[in-house]
C-alpha cells in the first residue's frame, strides 16, 4: 500500500513545460554506431547509470512519461499487469522529478491519443494493440518516441517501436535449429490467420536461407478439430498411403491365391502380408520434420491427428515456436523430444518482486513493460539523442534477456532452443546469444510476404517399391503411383526459370475389395483452455 501511495504522487505530478524536441531522424545515427557490449537493465542496475545530481532536488525541471494501456474493459487484466511492472521500474530507478501519467485506451483511442499529444511527454509506453499503435503513429509528431507492445510490423515506424517478441525472430530461430539438426525436408502447419500466414512466409524464407526444402504448407482454423483433421490428413498423405497399403496387400494376396509358388516364396509373401496388415499406411513421407506455427493447444491436437494418420516420431521430428511457451504442451508425454524457440527464463529477482507487489507471477508482457519503463527512464536522462539511446545496436539486457530496437520499429530478441521433456519443464539445448556482435537474425518482418497454402510436393508412393515379389511376376502385378505431385526444381544455374508442376496422378484410388477398406475416422471433440496472454495483435 505504501508503494502505491508513493507512485500515485509521482503519477499526478504535473508541471507545464518540457517542449518537445526537434524532429528526429530515426535512421540518421543508426549506421554510425558500433556494436559492442549490451547495456544491463536488470533489477537494481539502472539507477546508477541514469540521472544527474541536478535531477533529484526539489524544483528541478520535470520530465514527463505517458503510458497508454487498457485499464478497464475486457483487456484490463493485461493492462494492469503491465502497469504494475511499470510502477516497479519507476519506483526503483526513476529520479524524483519524473512525472508518469497513465491513459486508458479501452474506450476511445483517439481521445486518449489526443490527450497524450496535448500533454507533450518525452516518451510514450504503449499502446498494446496494432490498430491503436497504427493510429498513434499516424497522429503523433514523428519525433515523439513510442514503445508499443504490438507484434504487427505494419503498425510500426516513424518513432513507433515495439517491445513485443516479433514472430519472425522465433520462426527464424527454430528453422536455423532445424538446419543444424540436419533436416532434409519440412512441412508447416499454421493457423489460418494473418499472423499464421506471416509466420509461414517467414519460415519459407528462412528455409531458403538455411537450405531446407519446403514440401508443403497447410493452414487450419484455430481451435477447430474438423479443420485440423482435414489439414493433417492432407499433410500426412493419408489417402495415398492407405491406398498404397491396400494395393500392396491386394498384390500379395492375389499372388498367394493365384500363383504357383515355392515354399520359400510363399513364406516370404505371407510374412510381408502379415506385416502390412498390422498398419493402415505404406510409404515414406517427402519430409522429415514438421514445423508447427500455432499455439500449444492446437499443436497437441495436430500432433495427435498426425499420429493417427501414421506419421510417427520415426517419420518426422516436431518443431515449434515461442507460441508454445507456457502452454500445457510441456506436460504432454507424447511430445517428448519436440524442440522450440523460447525466450530466456524471466529474471527471478523481477519475478519475485512482481509477485510481492501483485500476488501473481508476471507474464511476458509484464516483463516487456518493465523493460520499456527502464528504457524510457534511461532515454530521458541520457546525454545521447533519443534515437541514439533507443536504437543502440549493442542492445540491452532486460528481464527477458537480450534485445535491441531498430529504426523500422521492429526489434530483435535473442532466443534459446529448448526441448520438451514431458514433465512440465524444458531442457535447454542452446542458450540465447549474449550480444549482437555476430548478427543473430537475417530476416526483417516488414520484408516478408504472407505464405499461401502449398500442396504437398511428393513423387508419390508406388506399392511395388515396398514389397518383394518373385521377379517373374513383376510385369504381371504392377501398380500405379499414389499421391504423386512432383515439382521439378530448376538447376542451380537456371534459378530464374519457372518451376514446372506436373499434374497429380490420382488413378487407381478406388479400392473395391471389402477386406481392405480403411476404417472410418471418428470426429474428435476437444475442450480448449483460453490463454491469458495476448500473443497476436
Amino acid at each position: 500500500m505504501h508503494i502505491r501511495k508513493i507512485f500515485g504522487f509521482l503519477a499526478v505530478l504535473f508541471i507545464a513545460g518540457c517542449a518537445q524536441s526537434t524532429k528526429t531522424d530515426w535512421y540518421a545515427e543508426y549506421g554510425t554506431m558500433d556494436t559492442g557490449t549490451p547495456t544491463n537493465m536488470l533489477y537494481g542496475t539502472l539507477d546508477s547509470t541514469v540521472g544527474a545530481p541536478s535531477d533529484n532536488f526539489i524544483g528541478a525541471p520535470t520530465h514527463r512519461m505517458a503510458v497508454m494501456l487498457p485499464l478497464t474493459g475486457d483487456n484490463a487484466q493485461t493492462g494492469r499487469a503491465i502497469q504494475t511492472s511499470i510502477e516497479m521500474a519507476v519506483l526503483e530507478n526513476a529520479p524524483q522529478n519524473l512525472s508518469v501519467a497513465f491513459y486508458d485506451t479501452a474506450n476511445n483511442i483517439n481521445d486518449s491519443i489526443d490527450a497524450v499529444i496535448s500533454d507533450n511527454p518525452e516518451i510514450v509506453i504503449g499502446p498494446i494493440f496494432a490498430a491503436d499503435a497504427r493510429t498513434m503513429r499516424d497522429s503523433k509528431p514523428e519525433s515523439m518516441p513510442v514503445l508499443s507492445f504490438t507484434s504487427d510490423a505494419t503498425a510500426l515506424g516513424d518513432g513507433v517501436m515495439t517491445m513485443a517478441l516479433m514472430p519472425t525472430n522465433s520462426t527464424e530461430a527454430i528453422v536455423k535449429q532445424m538446419a543444424s539438426d540436419g533436416i532434409t525436408g519440412m512441412i508447416m502447419l499454421a493457423p489460418d490467420t494473418t499472423s499464421g500466414h506471416l509466420m509461414a512466409g517467414t519460415a519459407q524464407y528462412a528455409a531458403k536461407i538455411y537450405d531446407i526444402p519446403v514440401t508443403g504448407i497447410f493452414f487450419y482454423a484455430e481451435k477447430d478439430s474438423e479443420s485440423i483433421k482435414t489439414a493433417t490428413a492432407a499433410a500426412s498423405m493419408n489417402t495415398a498411403r492407405v491406398a498404397a497399403n491396400t494395393r500392396a496387400r491386394e498384390i500379395l494376396s492375389d499372388i498367394l491365391t493365384q500363383e504357383r509358388l515355392t515354399a520359400i516364396e510363399k513364406s516370404s509373401l505371407t510374412l510381408q502380408l502379415e506385416k502390412l496388415s498390422k498398419t493402415d499406411t505404406l510409404g515414406k513421407l517427402p519430409y522429415d520434420a514438421v514445423l508447427f506455427l500455432g499455439d500449444g493447444d492446437d499443436t497437441e491436437t495436430l500432433a495427435s491427428f498426425l499420429r493417427y494418420y501414421g506419421v510417427s516420431a520415426r517419420d518426422a521430428r516436431f518443431y515449434g515456436t515461442a507460441l508454445w511457451d507456457g502452454s500445457d504442451i510441456t506436460r504432454d508425454i507424447t511430445m517428448i523430444g519436440a524442440k522450440y524457440a523460447a525466450l530466456p527464463e524471466t529474471s527471478p529477482e523481477f519475478a519475485n518482486l512482481y509477485n510481492n507487489m501483485s500476488g501473481e507471477f508476471p507474464n511476458r508482457l509484464a516483463g516487456f513493460g518493465y523493460d520499456a519503463a527502464n528504457m524510457a527512464i534511461g532515454m530521458i536522462y541520457s546525454q545521447k539523442s533519443d534515437a541514439a539511446y533507443l536504437l543502440d545496436p549493442s542492445g540491452y539486457i532486460g528481464v527477458d534477456g537480450l534485445f535491441r530496437l531498430k529504426p523500422t520499429g521492429e526489434n530483435e530478441r535473442a532466443l534459446r532452443i529448448v526441448q520438451l521433456t514431458g514433465d512440465g519443464s524444458v531442457k535447454t539445448l542452446r542458450n540465447a546469444p549474449t550480444d549482437f556482435i555476430i548478427p543473430v537474425y537475417n530476416i526483417e518482418q516488414r520484408k516478408i510476404s504472407p505464405a499461401d497454402e502449398m500442396e504437398l510436393e511428393t513423387p508419390g508412393i508406388n506399392p511395388n517399391e515396398y514389397i518383394n515379389i518373385p521377379p517373374r511376376l513383376h510385369d504381371k502385378y504392377k501398380s500405379d503411383t499414389y499421391g504423386a505431385h512432383i515439382t521439378i526444381a530448376p538447376t542451380p544455374m537456371q534459378q530464374s526459370e519457372p518451376i514446372l508442376i506436373l499434374p497429380e496422378d490420382d488413378r487407381d484410388l478406388v479400392i473395391t475389395t471389402p477386406d481392405f477398406q480403411p476404417v472410418n475416422l471418428e470426429t474428435i471433440n476437444r475442450t480448449y483452455i483460453d490463454s491469458i496472454e495476448i500473443t497476436e495483435y
